[in-house]
């Protein structure tokens, strides 16, 4: 839908009634990915595609319908064997399409209009609405999330299922990912599993890698496996190459505090500090330590982090922001290889993002998926909380001594 958000957003100003068809999902060889929209207004106007032609004639019908009844529907379309002229993909592939009818005086237009706003504005932002009904549960409530895991709408009044939605939406948020998720389906306080469509407006998160080592080169490819958008920094031109460096989207021969001065950085940048040489270091992180992105790491061994602890305290960094500084970078994992290196990275990175303890699954009495802004709060409720860059991995910190 994001490619026809101009339009949409002109038919709300315009106070057009009008219907949203979305590819929900696709199998085979279909032609357009999950998020592609086609919408009609109540003119009669049409504009975007679900499936460059195969079956957008039956499509617009449905969104007409929909105008005119104000029910959404979910809808199958496939190959037909028995005529090449029957409604159906002549590709061979499986699409289904979410129909949703956005009406004047209806809780949907409200939500649409809300991220419709955003998108036009270039504001990161994502809207999830239910792809399996039920009852209790209607095709297609909205739900409009923003990165700091606000939200406005609600999946039919279900408070803790509403919040769950919304965290599983922040997260696909996060990695600026659109498709489906499911959420509940856990007994009581939601007995079946809930498909949601999520639609993300924003650019893939940044992870910037500062020193073009072995151990960069595999975490540029993890990291691109996790869908961000990759940075390698090196003052060194003979290490900062293409050839070392093919999976990366832009290669900087630069001082790695100086490029840090001039790019753009936001609260999802991870920031990866792999020279563990001083004078590179200590300038890049005495100012990657004030901006308010994700997550700061710097590899090296205790040593080394006790050294560079030492001299950032020299130029004056402050306590409250060595506290943010993850180092040495990673969670135990008894990682020795550059792939097992970038692993213990890129879990600590999510585990920081997300909320997780970091611990193993088995036995740990937290949610395995929960919304990070209580993750906290249920971590407390325990006596503890777990930082594995600050402790050995399974061992408490009390809670009086955790300085973020």
């Amino acid at each position: 839908m994001l490619d026809i958000a101009s339009d949409l957003h002109r038919w709300i100003q315009q106070r057009h009634d009008f219907a949203v068809a979305t590819v929900v999902s696709v199998s085979g060889s279909a032609p357009r990915p999950p998020g592609a929209a086609l919408a009609v207004n109540d003119e009669g106007t049409a504009v975007g595609s679900v499936s460059g032609g195969c079956v957008e004639g039956a499509v617009y019908e449905l969104c007409k319908e929909a105008i005119g009844n104000g029910q959404p529907v979910l809808e199958r379309f496939g190959y037909s064997d028995e005529s090449a002229f029957a409604v159906g993909l002549t590709c061979g592939g499986t699409i289904e399409i979410l129909v949703t009818p956005v009406r004047a005086g209806e809780p949907t237009r409200d939500a649409f209009a809300a991220f419709l706003t955003a998108v036009t504005k270039g504001e990161t932002v994502a809207l999830a609405r239910t792809v399996s009904g039920s009852a209790e549960l209607p095709l297609a409530l909205p739900l409009v999330v923003r990165p700091d895991g606000t939200h406005e709408g609600s999946l039919g009044g279900q408070d803790q299922l509403t919040r769950r939605a919304a965290a599983e939406a922040r997260a696909m948020l996060g990695v600026g990912r659109t498709g489906t998720v499911v959420v509940g389906g856990d007994g009581a306080h939601c007995p079946k599993p809930v498909n949601l469509l999520v639609e993300s407006s924003a650019p893939p998160p940044r992870l910037l890698v500062f020193g073009a080592i072995d151990f960069a080169a595999a975490l540029v490819r993890l990291g691109k496996f996790l869908g961000y958008h990759l940075t390698v920094c090196d003052a060194r031109p003979v290490f900062a190459t293409r050839a070392r460096f093919p999976e990366a989207d832009e290669i900087v021969i630069e001082w790695p505090h100086r490029y840090l001065e001039t790019t753009e950085v936001d609260e999802r940048t991870v920031l990866c500090v792999l020279t563990h040489d001083a004078k590179f270091d200590v300038p890049l992180l005495t100012l990657a330590l004030k901006l308010p992105v994700a997550y700061v790491g710097a590899m090296g061994s205790r040593r080394t982090h006790e050294d560079r602890v030492a001299r950032l305290r020299e130029v004056g960094v402050p306590q409250d922001e060595l506290d943010r500084l993850h180092s040495p970078i990673g969670l135990d994992l008894g990682a020795r290889t550059p792939e097992e290196t970038a692993l213990s990275i890129a879990a600590e990175f999510v585990a920081d993002r997300q909320g997780g303890t970091g611990r193993p699954l088995t036995g740990a009495r937290v949610p395995i998926h929960r919304d990070v802004s209580v993750a906290t709060a249920q971590l407390r409720e325990s006596g503890t909380v777990y930082h594995a860059h600050r402790a050995p991995l399974r061992t408490p910190i009390p809670l009086d001594q955790i300085g973020r």
